[in-house]
């Protein structure tokens, strides 16, 4: 255990906790303790020269110079010396008086960089530091210093965030709170569960594990891959293949090797008489362990400085780093290995025969490994002791994908069945997913087959028919799946871009495992909860009641047949200038689609649209003069429509009695269309006669304020504004009106 435990101090909250915490560690560990204070003197002096030419006139003079110069070096020479001295003083009196050695370091410099460099240049083997010093910030999560001596540091680093008194920390309710250690299978992750173990004994403290892998990733990249590869690679990637490998083999073997972890983890704090308690989960690893630290009251987090994936000459890892800033309590990061004496593996107790050996021995090298875990899975679940040939027949045939036992070398009969009709089994325990008949044991947690659920498919069918109206959708490889309007609003709840992305592929991933057609809300509230950490009650209370039916009855009673636009097709449309016009290109296209028999709206059926309008478009050309400033707004609209947009706003500006197109026309021609709902006046011919001018005019100070608000927001803020001012019967818009308009908006 640790022998030499440096100190960096710096009469600071938190530092003062660093020098509890400390204390402990040495009394439980025997280490001696070395505390540590760097002075600016340097700096000041520099400082101090640079700012002599400020000093008043009486204190330019050369001799009343000089003596200003001897006493400001007297200052920092021996006043910053003494400062640090007294930082140091407080801990040594009180090593002193619970007789632990104790040795005093300061240095003249740059902070971090005199701490760094003597880490490196001695044999401390754990850094204590506080997450904030003197000079903290609101709101900052990790301070700067604490940062980048951890960045260049390889020893391990114990972060104190919690500044209450030792005795709280250590003592009464406290006690209950666990040491959490996060496992990953690297030789870091196993130094920090035995360290876990030693104070979770010194301290008396519940000792946990989390592992955490996730499923869900190659789904999200998969997905986005197929957007941008043309059908030529798309068929060299398949896709198909690809996505039923994940969900049939690599997926339970990622759950298992996680799980295998804290499996080694329970062995070795068993050897030591402790109790393990251990978690699995899947998503991204920093989030849900934060979540889980979060959800525990967790008093100590340890993980790897570095996980199973880095490069062994990397800094700090991307989850670390992040648990590092986020976790609300002490978190100590370790350098040391530790490799354990128990083998990874699961112990085998199924037999192979030799005739099954040898048809194993006939797949490629780069396969063998997962052909044989999944035929090992297969045979598991269904009580097999031995394997044979017939097993792997069975057991690939029932696993891979069309083509892939093939591709492996294995020539199987492929049973034919129907997958939608097969049983679905949910390990209570850990989540995996088996479908067929009822398995003996998991293969992941390995609990007895009492502990899967049989998924009541029928159940789910039935409680999406009271979920409104049916979207179907078609994933990136070619799976129809639906979506109840219900289902569809709660994953809206989720913030646009990223994690509404990720969280739908979470969703579809779990749907596609389970075997499950429709997608109901119940699903998406799931996958929402576990990705977000808030409960299902606070994510319902923001969705509208009952929503999803009144969509139903609404499109039942307009006969309307539901369109759902694809992401890519979504992606194409945002190139059309957001407002009006993007409402009316998705509506045409709707219109369009239904018109054509389609229930989904994809990027070819945007461009399919798209040419039907170029080729009307390149018929028309601008036959009015344009001011300028018009003519740079015509000319954002995409070339397909910029004929007929062109036409119309001409039109309109003729009914204006005006012989050029201005702003003014363009401004009225869009108006008209976002009032009337209509484009052509071939359709509608009277629409531009009898409108009236733009009736809201803004003055300079207004417009001068409306500059100020972002290019990309400017437009929807105007006519936020406009809006206000009409329904409040105002025709200028003035300073005082867009502060009304603002606070009636909550912006």
């Amino acid at each position: 255990m640790y022998k030499k435990i440096y100190v960096p101090l710096d009469n600071s909250q938190h530092s003062d906790s660093c020098i509890d915490f400390s204390m402990a560690l040495a009394q439980a560990t025997g280490a001696n303790l070395v505390g540590n204070h760097v002075y600016a003197g340097k700096m000041h002096d520099m400082r101090f020269k640079q700012m002599e030419f400020t000093l008043p006139d009486k204190y330019r003079v050369e001799t009343e110079l000089e003596k200003q110069r001897r006493t400001h070096d007297t200052l920092i020479e021996k006043g910053l010396k003494l400062i640090s001295n007294s930082y140091l003083d407080v801990m040594q009196e009180r090593c002193k008086e619970a007789g632990l050695p104790f040795e005093q370091k300061t240095f003249d410099g740059r902070n971090y960089a005199e701490i760094v460099k003597d880490v490196n240049e001695s044999d401390y083997d754990l850094v204590v530091m506080g997450a904030h010093g003197q000079g903290a910030v609101k709101g900052s999560l990790i301070g700067s210093v604490t940062e980048r001596v951890v960045r260049r540091i390889a020893v391990d680093t114990l972060i104190v965030k919690e500044v209450q008194p030792w005795q709280e920390q250590t003592n009464g309710h406290s006690t209950g709170r666990p040491i959490i250690v996060a496992l990953d299978g690297s030789p870091q992750s196993f130094h920090g569960l035995n360290i876990g173990m030693f104070l979770a004994r010194q301290f008396n403290k519940p000792l946990q594990a989390v592992a955490v892998f996730d499923p869900y990733l190659h789904y999200s990249i998969f997905h986005s891959i197929a957007e941008v590869l043309s059908d030529e690679a798309a068929q060299v990637f398949k896709f198909k293949e690809q996505e039923e490998m994940h969900e049939e083999v690599i997926d339970t073997g990622l759950a298992k090797i996680y799980q295998s972890h804290l499996e080694v983890g329970k062995k070795l704090a068993d050897a030591e008489g402790m109790v393990l308690e251990t978690t699995l989960l899947p998503g991204k690893p920093f989030e849900k362990i934060h979540q889980h630290v979060i959800k525990k009251n967790a008093w100590l987090l340890i993980c790897g400085r570095i996980g199973i994936h880095s490069e062994q000459d990397m800094d700090i890892g991307s989850n670390s780093e992040n648990l590092m800033r986020m976790a609300p309590c002490h978190v100590l990061l370790t350098s040391g290995k530790c490799v354990p004496p128990v083998d990874i593996k699961a112990q085998e107790s199924i037999h192979w025969t030799d005739e099954a050996i040898q048809r194993m021995e006939q797949v490629p090298d780069f396969v063998r490994g997962v052909a044989r875990n999944a035929v090992l899975r297969w045979a598991m679940e269904r009580g097999h002791s031995v394997i044979t040939s017939g097993v792997i027949e069975q057991s690939m045939g029932d696993i891979l994908p069309p083509g892939a036992a093939a591709a492996m070398g294995l020539a199987v009969k492929v049973a034919e069945k129907k997958l939608a009709e097969e049983a679905v089994f949910v390990c209570d325990n850990c989540g995996h997913t088996v479908r067929g008949q009822q398995p003996v044991k998991c293969v992941v947690c390995e609990a007895a087959g009492e502990a899967f659920t049989k998924l009541d498919k029928a159940a789910i069918q039935s409680k999406a028919q009271t979920e409104g109206a049916l979207e179907s959708e078609t994933t990136f490889d070619g799976v129809q799946l639906a979506w109840t309007s219900e289902a569809r609003q709660a994953l809206d709840s989720v913030p646009s871009g990223y994690p509404r992305r990720r969280a739908k592929a979470q969703i579809e991933k779990e749907a596609r495992v389970r075997k499950l057609p429709t997608i109901t809300r119940e699903l998406v509230m799931q996958a929402i909860e576990e990705g977000s950490g808030t409960s299902a009650e606070t994510i319902e209370s923001k969705l509208p009641e009952s929503s999803a039916h009144q969509t139903s009855q609404s499109a039942a009673t307009h006969g309307a047949k539901t369109v759902v636009w694809t992401e890519a097709a979504e992606a194409r449309l945002l190139k059309v200038p957001e407002g009006f016009m993007r409402e009316m290109t998705r509506e045409r296209i709707s219109a369009f689609a239904q018109r054509t028999s389609a229930t989904t709206v994809t990027p070819e059926l945007v461009e399919e649209k798209y040419k039907e309008w170029a080729s009307g478009s390149e018929k028309r050309s601008m036959q009015m003069e344009w001011e300028p400033e018009a003519l740079e707004r015509i000319n954002r609209i995409p070339d397909f429509i910029r004929g007929m947009v062109a036409l119309e706003v001409e039109r309109c500006a003729r009914e204006m009695k005006i012989d050029k197109v201005t702003g003014a026309a363009v401004d009225k021609a869009k108006n008209v269309w976002e009032r009337s709902g209509e484009f052509h006046s071939e359709v509608t011919p009277s629409q531009y006669e009898n409108q009236p001018e733009t009736t809201v005019t803004w003055t300079a100070e207004a417009e001068e304020r409306l500059q100020r608000v972002p290019g990309f927001v400017r437009e929807v803020a105007r006519k936020s504004v406009e809006k206000y001012a009409a329904a409040n019967g105002h025709t200028t818009i003035t300073a005082e009106i867009m502060m009304a308009a603002r606070k009636e908006s909550g912006m």
